[in-house]
């Protein structure tokens, strides 16, 4: 007997209905807070190690460093207190969010700068500044604005 399209679906259709469940209770907004400071962690050592590789040759390439520990701290504190969601995480993340566009701003007129310029792209996106780097660290600060503004699971 062959199977009907709604047997097909039934495990997708039970994975949303859990996720739902779970976004509803509050498990989701733990879960996302915990996930804001691990990211933040890798983009953190990333960027550590990719400006050390740069000679952090302009101050403003330590403040990736420099936040990812405060991004770290919120995440954390969020998954635990329900204070830390609502004041350090979106604080932080909003920090994080805003250092990484003025990195993808800077990292693009780096790769600009490099000879050749944009005429001569596909060298200088290989060898420049990686372009995508910064935008790793938005989407942390996304990640951790999303997470401060769910609903949290209530521990009794």
């Amino acid at each position: 007997m062959p199977i009907t399209r709604t047997e097909r679906l039934t495990p997708v259709v039970d994975a949303l209905d859990t996720f739902r469940w779970n976004v509803e209770r509050g498990r989701f907004q733990r879960f996302l807070a915990v996930a804001t400071a691990f990211f933040a962690a890798l983009a953190g050592g990333e960027a550590f190690f990719e400006h050390l590789r740069g000679s952090f040759c302009q101050r403003i390439m330590w403040t990736p460093v420099w936040l990812s520990p405060v991004v770290i701290v919120g995440g954390i504190g969020a998954a635990i207190d329900e204070r830390f969601a609502g004041t350090v995480l979106p604080v932080a993340a909003t920090a994080s969010l805003i250092d990484g566009l003025i990195g993808a701003y800077l990292h693009v007129r780096g790769v600009h700068r490099m000879a050749g310029g944009f005429r001569n792209f596909l060298f200088n996106f290989t060898m420049g500044p990686p372009l995508f780097a910064p935008l790793l660290f938005c989407a942390v600060g996304l990640m951790g604005l999303l997470a401060s503004v769910l609903r949290r699971e209530r521990w009794t």
